[in-house]
């Protein structure tokens, strides 16, 4: 069996890649990827808790965050496309206009 140390290391390694993605980048789709990268660390640590306490609350609750991950690219790529198709840019620096 892998230790549990083993899967919170590798979870922190997949949250900071995510959050230096995310705090880095200007390009609106690459900080959807870095918020799934960081929102997957997060399913990670819960998936291995879960395992380790013998438990199937953490199990259910990646279930969820992977629903609600999957909700919000689907609401924000909607978003970004129809921006997209008004502004012809996905710089997020040149995106701070909400009104069309």
């Amino acid at each position: 069996m892998i230790p549990l140390f083993y899967f919170i290391i590798l979870s922190a390694i997949l949250f900071v890649i995510g959050l230096i993605g995310f705090l880095i980048r200007r390009n609106i789709i690459l900080l959807f990827m870095c918020v799934e990268i960081m929102l997957n660390a997060v399913n990670i640590n819960l998936v291995a808790f879960s395992s380790y306490y013998d438990s199937l609350d953490g199990q259910i609750l990646s279930i969820f965050v992977m629903a609600v991950a999957a909700a919000e690219a689907a609401v924000g790529f909607g978003i970004l496309i129809a921006f997209y198709r008004n502004k012809n840019i996905i710089d997020s620096d040149k995106a701070d206009l909400m009104k069309w």
